[in-house]
């Protein structure tokens, strides 16, 4: 086990020769050992600059503003969703944090779309406050989840997969986009609350592109211990989550986080994170090539959509049933 987390390089696995190609799997595996990984990308810095110039332009707006476009009965998974909301599984504080989500829209007679009418929604953007946001955050989601996408090409290699193996289920998936801004600390209310308490993300891998400021810490395994972590220039943070856990039955466990200010941290922070979700109806259960004798399969099969539903009840964001 390490303690270290990595940086690999997206295109020498794409592009190198078997020798590179294998490094590239090898040291994202190993870093993957505390849940997280550094991948170097070719994502367009001016359409990342645009995007956090654009969401931050809306997160400063008045409140009576920014709540014209929560999205009811969504449970969170498109529009704004207000300060002291969400709140971490492991913890009884709501975050201290707001947010704005988002993420494709498919036509209204898909099946998905018909059986899962509570998981796709038309995106609420704030178009009429931000002029232009809804075709920058629109392009920015598409690149970063093709960014996923690539980076999921490389852990299926890791574990015995085919490279391909997680394609079919991110077809019209209902991945989403978050925008978070945490206010400044010494506004919080009086309770204990953090940025956002420590918490596993539910679905297979999440992106962060940057964020504008420290905060972001990771636990390691080893030692327990939390350190920071912070993209490289050029680099997005990728970090595994509960869904990738049973796919590779328990081989990559995900990464526990949380993000929280430093002792006398002045300002606010804002930070994109994009969560990668296989299409609801897809069955969960582990890859054959990761249940050995060594290794006996840890996970019941379980369907997407049931294991993000108990995980948006238990984070406080299905409307008729927080805390």
């Amino acid at each position: 086990m390490g303690d270290d987390i990595l940086e690999v390089d997206l295109l020498a696995f794409e592009t190198g020769d078997g020798e590179r190609a294998r490094a590239v799997v090898d040291g994202l595996m190993t870093s993957l050992d505390t849940g997280f990984v550094y991948v170097r990308h070719d994502l367009s810095e001016d359409l990342i600059d645009t995007a956090y110039g654009m969401l931050e332009e809306f997160f400063t707006a008045e409140r009576e503003v920014k709540r014209q476009f929560v999205a009811p009965g969504t449970h969170g998974q498109t529009g704004y969703t207000d300060l002291l909301v969400e709140t971490a599984a492991t913890s009884r504080v709501a975050d201290w944090k707001e947010m704005l989500n988002w993420g494709p829209s498919i036509p209204a007679g898909h099946p998905l779309r018909t059986r899962y009418p509570h998981r796709y929604h038309d995106p609420v953007l704030p178009e009429s406050v931000v002029p232009g946001i809804t075709e920058t955050l629109t392009a920015f989601h598409e690149a970063v989840a093709g960014l996923q996408r690539r980076v999921l090409r490389i852990i299926a290699t890791g574990v015995g997969a085919h490279p391909d193996y997680f394609e079919t289920m991110l077809v019209d998936g209902p991945t989403l986009s978050r925008a978070i801004h945490y206010p400044p600390m010494q506004s919080a209310p009086d309770a204990p609350h953090v940025w956002a308490a420590e918490h596993a993300d539910i679905n297979l891998v999440t992106a962060l592109p940057r964020a504008t400021a420290a905060g972001l810490q990771v636990r390691l395994k080893d030692s327990g211990e939390w350190v920071d972590a912070v993209a490289p220039e050029g680099g997005a943070i990728i970090n595994t989550g509960l869904m990738l856990e049973v796919v590779t039955n328990g081989v990559i466990e995900p990464g526990i986080h949380r993000v929280v200010a430093a002792p006398g941290q002045q300002g606010d922070r804002y930070s994109v994170v994009q969560f990668s979700h296989p299409t609801p109806w897809t069955v969960l259960t582990p890859l054959v090539s990761t249940v050995t004798p060594q290794t006996p399969q840890r996970f019941s099969p379980i369907s997407a959509a049931d294991a993000l539903d108990l995980v948006l009840y238990e984070i406080n964001l299905i409307e008729d049933a927080r805390r």
